[in-house]
């Protein structure tokens, strides 16, 4: 549920004054990173002597034993009387909570004030040891000063998240550096610069390695950068009172080995797609040679089981098509199955043989492998269609239809021809096509293949999510 929505539905607040805390609740991510502590909104319930929570945060930089979300409880104010202190003095304060047996945590509170009404209270639970770590005061500090002057329109991606991985980096109002953590001084240590705390950010000696890089000082703001042999993502966030710099927090996060590997999958990718390239290219080259030798053919019989050959070949350099073209090991059905309806209406047809086309139903997105295997299936559906439901025909109708049951996708596969004569049903099929087509569904897919008469030709193949993704674990 939304902040928004949380607050119409457990409290009396205004739209207004909701929206004014959505501001402070953009920026609470960052908060409860900062000061490794776990954060909540607290505001009047809508029962009279009762607190409710409508926000909250844990930390990402610490570990925090995970509680029951109080967001939507009605909480006694007797239970909570450092949040009634705070509202009453409108003032900040600090306190104690025990949350577990004999495991205390410091509390910090502080009001947000409406028109000099106290409208909510933010409460920090920080685990005592955190507490004590070093520079502890400058961060609750800073993130007093991040909750007092939050932006009018805060971008939630600025204001997102910190790893414990993160460099940050504080300064005072003239830019000069207060706070660094060892992630920070750690990258800068790489770059030569020994000591952080006491420099300007934006000395030269801090900014010689950051090239072709627009600083802004005033407006937040996230670049990559190069700096050195290091690949960082600079998250830059001022913190303005009346246009007058208070404080800046520098987040840097260290991307260089993702951006390796990035780097390392776009060369396998085209690498993948060459090799695709070429197994396509191989499968038209060996195509072309038995459409030779099928011409050069006396007889009928060979000369079409070379142009069946040739299709079978050709409804498989498809997929390798489709791969070398979109870098991606999945391939959508439909397309492939209108790519293959076009290959054979120009091997297969006569020129004055009208052909409609029919599409329906969902898209389904296949491994490769399986792919494959189906478009070979598609095409030998097909040419049956073509070579016995349209005989003596000048016109007919394919149709592909997808859909989805409770264990399967179900492709529907049917022409309006003549249809199969009964005597088919009775008999074991000698059609080789038709043979390919039960051992591939069947046997490689683990699926099931009906064939039967509905106005023409009906094939309807069914394959098993399951098999699908055991598949791709396989993979």
């Amino acid at each position: 549920m939304s902040f928004l929505n949380n607050c119409r539905q457990f409290t009396n607040l205004s739209a207004m004054k909701a929206n004014f805390l959505q501001r402070i609740n953009t920026v609470l991510p960052l908060v409860s990173d900062l000061v490794h502590a776990h954060v909540a909104m607290y505001t009047f319930s809508q029962k009279e002597n009762y607190f409710t929570v409508v926000s909250e945060f844990e930390p990402h930089t610490t570990y925090n034993p995970i509680k029951q979300s109080l967001i939507g409880k009605e909480i006694p104010k007797v239970q909570e009387p450092l949040i009634d202190k705070t509202i009453k003095f409108k003032s900040k304060y600090e306190g104690q909570r025990e949350l577990d047996f004999g495991k205390f945590y410091q509390m910090y509170t502080i009001p947000i004030v409406v028109d000099y009404e106290v409208i909510a209270v933010i409460c920090f639970e920080i685990n005592y040891e955190d507490t004590q770590t070093r520079g502890f005061t400058r961060l609750l500090k800073t993130a007093f000063i991040i909750l007092e002057n939050a932006p009018k329109k805060a971008d939630n991606k600025m204001y997102r998240a910190i790893s414990s991985r993160d460099g940050i980096i504080i300064t005072d109002k003239n830019e000069r550096i207060i706070f660094a953590n060892m992630v920070a001084s750690r990258i800068y240590h790489v770059l030569g610069v020994s000591n952080l705390l006491g420099c300007y950010l934006f000395d030269r000696q801090l900014t010689l390695h950051i090239r072709k890089e627009t600083i802004l000082p005033r407006c937040p703001y996230e670049k990559e950068i190069e700096v050195g042999n290091l690949v960082l993502i600079r998250r830059d966030i001022p913190i303005n009172e009346a246009g007058n710099l208070l404080t800046r927090i520098v987040i840097l996060s260290d991307v260089t080995e993702i951006r390796k590997k990035d780097k390392e999958l776009k060369i396998k990718s085209a690498v993948i797609q060459e090799i695709h390239h070429r197994v396509k290219n191989n499968l038209q080259t060996i195509a072309s040679l038995l459409r030779l030798q099928a011409r050069r053919s006396n007889s009928m019989e060979v000369k079409e089981a070379l142009k069946e050959s040739v299709n079978r070949i050709l409804s498989i350099s498809v997929v390798h098509e489709f791969l070398s073209q979109q870098g991606d090991e999945n391939i959508d059905v439909m397309e492939v199955t209108k790519n293959i309806l076009q290959l054979i209406q120009q091997n297969m047809l006569d020129s004055h043989f009208k052909l409609e086309t029919e599409f329906i139903g969902e898209t389904i997105i296949l491994p490769s492998k399986q792919a494959s295997n189906l478009a070979l299936i598609i095409n030998e559906l097909i040419l049956n269609s073509i070579e016995h439901g349209f005989l003596g025909r000048n016109y007919g109708k394919i149709g592909l239809k997808i859909s989805q049951s409770d264990e399967a996708y179900i492709i529907e596969l049917y022409d309006n021809g003549n249809g199969l004569p009964e005597i088919f049903f009775d008999l074991p099929t000698k059609s080789l096509g038709l043979q390919i087509v039960r051992t591939l569904i069947e046997g490689d897919m683990n699926g099931s293949f009906d064939l039967y008469n509905d106005n023409g030709v009906h094939a309807k193949i069914a394959i098993p999510y399951k098999f699908l993704m055991e598949s791709e674990v396989d993979v």
